[in-house]
């Protein structure tokens, strides 16, 4: 472990296979918490490049249970955390609205670790299953439109380090690598990263994992999530090329809002707002979830731009098509 933390402290950029390579030491039992935790400063002072990001993925994807997509086409929607925004779930919410609208969504998240309240978190307030097994993947998704996978459920070797990463004060490429690493097979992505100088590492590493199209995102004021408080940076990604893109909220027809306007709070109040959410009410977060939905369903290529994917996600929560998807996910929970 002290060899390749010494390696990129002198500015080396690991190779995936370097990578693969730091990555079992970590998971190793015997390798100290304090190498790792040396480690990982290291690589975040230095700056995670895609080479280390899509190593550690490939390395926890080794040590996981594939799950069949049953023959669908999959997106993931998820963000880094890591922003200190304290914001509302957006994509939690989100996957919702892009499966009430036809998108199949396999949906990896985890408890808090940097942020207040993370996505499992909220879904257990909410009475959903955040650990669906693999038997059972292809069929909630057929019914339901999505599913949610819980990443230390599907990723155990990575729990012990949960002590190590929350003993430091930054995100970590954990952060990076954790929505990458889906265990399922993704077509369309689109992540949300906490600095804008992340966005290029992040789309290489995706492209290098495969993914056919996708998106990575830095949202005004700070936010990994499309934000309402000015211009967001997106990166549109294929197999083959990255482009560089911008959406203003005045662009989609939605109001310019301050990122306070989005914070939440525990699981129980964010469960709360979810359900006001997908009532129909008016609401920034309601602009907020039709805004990322909007650039999902664009990436899927629903749509025809993002504006046209926006008006198409508030049609969803205003009509009630969101609710119905959650009560089919609620409902399927249960009867399984």
């Amino acid at each position: 472990m002290r060899n390749f933390t010494e390696q990129v402290r002198n500015g080396h950029i690991l190779t995936e296979h370097e990578m693969r390579k730091a990555a079992q030491q970590m998971l190793a039992e015997e390798t100290a918490p304090a190498e790792i935790r040396e480690f990982l400063i290291e690589l975040h002072t230095r700056g995670e490049q895609a080479p280390e990001i899509a190593g550690l993925v490939a390395e926890l994807l080794a040590r996981t249970e594939h799950i069949p997509s049953g023959g669908h086409e999959l997106m993931d929607v998820c963000g880094t955390g890591g922003d200190k925004s304290y914001s509302f779930n957006i994509s939690t919410a989100t996957a919702f609205v892009l499966a009430s609208l036809g998108v199949k969504i396999a949906k990896h998240g985890n408890r808090s670790v940097s942020s207040k309240t993370g996505s499992s978190d909220l879904l257990e307030a909410l009475g959903v299953d955040v650990n669906v097994a693999a038997d059972r993947f292809s069929g909630v998704i057929k019914n339901a439109g999505l599913a949610f996978l819980f990443a230390p459920a599907v990723h155990p070797a990575i729990g012990r380090l949960r002590d190590v990463r929350k003993s430091i004060d930054t995100p970590t490429i954990f952060n990076l690598a954790g929505p990458l690493a889906n265990p399922s097979d993704i077509t369309y992505q689109v992540t949300g990263v906490y600095r804008q100088d992340k966005m290029r590492p992040m789309a290489e590493a995706l492209q290098k994992l495969g993914r056919t199209r996708g998106a990575v995102l830095h949202g005004a004021g700070g936010m990994d999530e499309l934000s309402l408080a000015g211009t967001n940076h997106v990166l549109l990604f294929n197999k083959t090329g990255i482009t560089e893109y911008t959406v203003h909220p005045h662009e989609v027809g939605l109001d310019v809002r301050p990122v306070e306007a989005l914070r939440g709070g525990d699981a129980q109040q964010n469960a709360q707002i979810f359900r006001s959410l997908i009532g129909g009410g008016e609401s920034a977060y309601q602009d907020a979830v039709a805004l990322n939905a909007g650039l999902a369903l664009y990436v899927a290529g629903r749509v025809s731009c993002v504006a046209e994917g926006v008006k198409e996600a508030k049609g969803s929560l205003t009509s009630g098509r969101t609710a119905e998807t959650y009560r089919k996910l609620a409902v399927q929970e249960v009867s399984s």
